[in-house]
């Protein structure tokens, strides 16, 4: 394409957003107030994948030796766990150690139960089984029950299938939610250049009847959405990093949720403006390749 048709085509582009003001006013409102919603959706989906990725991080897999076994039955069990796979890291606890942490959990009255189980600890061996996904510790748990000198295997069950399902529903709802939203603006759009096709029908058959191409009447419809979406972005990533930014600030930087670690704001602040600027483009465009598809018949 010439830089002179290229020029030609962002100028029409332009002048089709003022020609048909009302209707660009809008569109432009459509993809702002569908773009704030989508960003503080995603904002929203990717810090919930982020806290549930830091709590499947603590969750681990407790593997109880039988009190009789000895240490060569525990190294043949250790060897057994370790040609496991989907496997993050595996950690060795003895009976000792056990007793150790139990009467620190235990507080003040720690050193009593240290004194009474001084000559008889009643406590298992331990290995600690960290999964490199928290999908796989149900399978594993099932491999593991089927080894030898194997008393029990706890690794929360219910807890996590509870916090798999959670996210697994989130993502779902939050994704189905941002779809919709993307639809209507395309359809607001997609409307605004339509009426634009309407009111330029005669200039547009004069152009067909002088020889002009498809591509070349096309071009400036294109233009169009996609300035329409490049503006409707622009305050919903004002408005989403300022809020974001004022929470991170407020719950990361003064620990108000220790338990909640928030995305860092950079590179997420950069990373959510391109998506939003993206989604805002591609919304303009889709919607003009809608109209013109419908209603240019060129």
């Amino acid at each position: 394409m010439k830089l002179s048709t290229a020029r030609r085509h962002i100028r029409e582009g332009s002048k089709n957003i003022i020609r048909n003001s009302w209707m660009t006013v809008a569109s432009v409102g459509a993809v702002t107030t569908t773009l704030i919603l989508v960003g503080i959706f995603l904002a929203l989906i990717l810090n919930l994948n982020q806290v549930a990725e830091n709590i499947e991080q603590d969750v681990q897999m407790s593997v109880y030796v039988e009190l009789g076994a000895g240490e060569e039955e525990v190294e043949e069990l250790e060897s057994n766990l370790n040609e496991l796979s989907n496997v993050r890291s595996i950690e060795y606890s003895s009976k000792e150690e056990e007793l150790n942490k139990l009467i620190e959990d235990m507080g003040e009255s720690g050193d009593e139960w240290g004194m009474m189980f001084e000559d008889s600890n009643p406590l298992n061996d331990v290995f600690i089984i960290k999964a490199s996904d928290a999908n796989y510790y149900k399978s594993l748990s099932n491999q593991v029950k089927e080894m030898d000198y194997v008393d029990d295997v706890d690794y929360s069950q219910a807890t996590v299938e509870r916090l798999l399902t959670f996210n697994k529903y989130a993502r779902y709802i939050g994704l189905g939610f941002i779809t919709a939203l993307l639809f209507t603006a395309i359809f607001l759009i997609s409307n605004t250049i339509r009426m634009t096709i309407i009111a330029r029908q005669n200039e547009i058959g004069i152009m067909k009847l002088v020889g002009a191409k498809n591509s070349f009447i096309r071009w400036p419809f294109f233009i169009e959405g996609m300035l329409m979406g490049v503006i409707g972005s622009i305050i919903p990533i004002a408005l989403v990093l300022a809020g974001y930014y004022y929470l991170y600030d407020n719950v990361a930087g003064r620990n108000l949720l220790p338990f909640v670690e928030l995305l860092p704001f950079n590179p997420f602040a950069w990373q959510l403006s391109l998506l939003l600027l993206g989604l805002g483009v591609f919304i303009g465009i889709w919607g003009s390749v809608m109209s013109v598809r419908k209603f240019l018949k060129v």
